[in-house]
C-alpha cells in the first residue's frame, strides 16, 4: 500500500513539473515573439512624443496610404463574403460535378505564395501580358493602379470566409433547410430566415479574419502597386518605405496603426468564439 502511495505521488509530481514546464515554456515563447515585439513597435512610435507621432500619422502620404487601405478592404472583404457564402451554400447543399476541385481551388491561394500571385497578376494585366495591349488601347490600368491592389488582394483573402462557413455548414447538416423547403418556402426566404442566421457568427468570424488580412497584405500587393507615394501605397507598404528611408518614428507610428487593428481583430474574435460556444450549448 505505501509502495503504491509513492508511485501515485511520484507520478503526481512528475505531471506537475510537465505542466509548470510547458507553461512557462508557452509564456516565454508567447513574451519573446509576440509581446516583446509589440511593446518594441509602441516604444519606437512614441520615442519622440506625441506631436511627432500625430505628424507621422497625419502626413499627407500616410493618410493616402489609409485611405487606400480602407477602401481596398471596403470592396474586398464584401466580394469574398458573397463568394464565401455563394461557395459554401453550393459545396454544402447540393451535389454537383466538380464540387471536390471547387472546395480545392478555393485553398490555393493559402498554398500559393502571395508574391507569386501578384506576378501572376502583372502577366496578365502588364504591359507585356496577356490582356496589356487592350487594356492600353482603351486607356484602362490595372497594375500599378487600384484595380490591381483589389485584385491582388481579392486573390488572397477569399478562402477566409469560405473556409470558416464550409466546415460549419457541413456539420450543422441540411435538415432544417429540407424543413422549410418542404414547407413550401422559397430559396432566398430559405437562405435569409434559416441558413443566414444560423451561420451568422461563423460568418463574422470569416469577415474579420478577411478583414485583418486585407489591412495587412503586403506581398502580393507589393508587386502590383509600383510603390507611387500619395497613390498606390497601402499602410504595410508605406510602412516599408519608410523604414528604408531610416524614417523610424513615422514607420512604426504606422505600423502602431495595423497592430491596434490587429488588437482589436483579435479581441473581436475572441468575443466571437465565446458567443458561437455559447450559442452551442444553449443549443444542447
Amino acid at each position: 500500500m505505501t509502495a503504491l502511495t509513492a508511485n501515485k505521488q511520484r507520478r503526481t509530481l512528475d505531471s506537475t513539473a510537465v505542466r509548470v514546464t510547458l507553461i512557462s515554456g508557452a509564456l516565454l515563447y508567447v513574451a519573446l515573439f509576440l509581446l516583446l515585439p509589440l511593446a518594441a513597435v509602441f516604444t519606437e512610435a512614441f520615442a519622440k512624443g506625441w506631436q511627432l507621432y500625430v505628424a507621422a500619422l497625419t502626413d499627407r502620404d500616410a493618410l493616402a496610404a489609409i485611405r487606400l487601405t480602407l477602401a481596398t478592404v471596403a470592396i474586398t472583404v464584401p466580394l469574398n463574403t458573397a463568394f464565401g457564402l455563394a461557395a459554401a451554400w453550393a459545396t454544402t447543399r447540393f451535389e454537383f460535378r466538380g464540387k471536390e476541385l471547387l472546395i480545392t481551388l478555393i485553398d490555393l491561394p493559402l498554398a500559393v505564395s502571395p508574391v507569386i500571385s501578384g506576378l501572376v497578376y502583372v502577366l496578365l494585366f502588364g504591359m507585356q501580358g496577356w490582356f496589356g495591349p487592350w487594356l492600353q488601347k482603351h486607356d484602362f490600368e490595372v497594375i500599378f493602379a487600384v484595380p490591381g491592389i483589389v485584385l491582388a488582394t481579392v486573390f488572397v483573402t477569399f478562402p477566409f470566409v469560405a473556409r470558416e462557413l464550409i466546415p460549419f455548414m457541413q456539420s450543422q447538416g441540411a435538415e432544417q433547410d429540407e424543413a422549410a423547403s418542404v414547407l413550401g418556402a422559397s430559396g432566398w426566404s430559405i437562405f435569409w430566415r434559416v441558413t443566414l442566421p444560423g451561420i451568422k457568427w461563423s460568418l463574422l468570424y470569416g469577415v474579420i479574419l478577411c478583414t485583418a488580412r486585407a489591412m495587412g497584405e503586403f506581398g502580393a500587393v507589393s508587386v502590383v502597386s509600383g510603390h507611387v507615394r500619395g497613390e498606390t501605397n497601402t499602410l504595410p507598404l508605406q510602412v516599408e518605405i519608410l523604414y528604408n528611408e531610416y524614417n523610424f518614428t513615422a514607420a512604426f507610428a504606422l505600423a502602431s496603426i495595423l497592430t491596434l487593428l490587429a488588437l482589436v481583430t483579435l479581441i473581436a474574435k475572441k468575443l466571437i468564439e465565446w458567443k458561437t460556444r455559447r450559442s452551442a450549448e444553449v443549443g444542447l
